[in-house]
């Protein structure tokens, strides 16, 4: 049986416009630099050992037409004014030898700051919980990502947005994603 767990994770994100919504998301693919895969989307799960690197290094990794297992955020819209954000938040434990977790916002009416926020209380929350902390649901990411690094758990959070105005006579996509890498 062939293992397929990811080695290494990087993220990227693109806005698109285009009067067709498919062509919208093609454009926002391509400004991510991944619209030359095949995207096979995934649930939210970062792998042990899961190495973060950099957006050109994985970009530079990837061949046309490669299937790709990512987790992506998408949002769009054709109403000129509304605001669309697409965010991936990222979770990383202290002991590398346990999973994170990822997660995805598809955001109407939020901006480029509360759809990260959000992103990344959602990674840490669901990190969070395997590892035993109870975190006040109430209280604002900002108080609730200090507990969760002060914990010594939880190395680091982080976050892709994208977010965007959509314009009269257009769809316009957002997307964020976290691509993975097999090796």
């Amino acid at each position: 049986m062939v293992s397929l767990v990811p080695k290494k994770v990087f993220l990227t994100k693109g806005v698109g416009r285009h009067r067709y919504q498919l062509k919208s998301f093609e454009e926002a693919l391509r400004k991510a630099g991944v619209a030359q895969q095949n995207l096979v989307q995934v649930s939210s799960i970062l792998p042990p050992k899961c190495k973060i690197i950099s957006r050109e290094n994985g970009l530079n990794q990837l061949t046309p037409g490669q299937v790709c297992y990512c987790v992506m955020a998408r949002a769009d819209t054709d109403e000129h004014g509304r605001l669309v954000a697409s965010s991936v938040g990222i979770a990383v434990p202290k002991d590398r030898n346990k999973w994170g977790y990822l997660s995805e916002v598809h955001g109407y009416g939020m901006n480029r700051q509360e759809a990260a926020d959000m992103a990344e209380d959602l990674a840490a929350g669901m990190l969070g919980t395997t590892l035993g902390l109870e975190v006040d649901p109430n209280k604002a990411w900002s108080e609730k990502e200090q507990v969760y690094k002060s914990s010594g758990l939880i190395i680091r959070t982080s976050n892709i947005t994208q977010a965007s105005r959509g314009q009269k006579d257009v769809w316009t996509t957002t997307v964020a994603v976290a691509m993975f890498l097999l090796e």
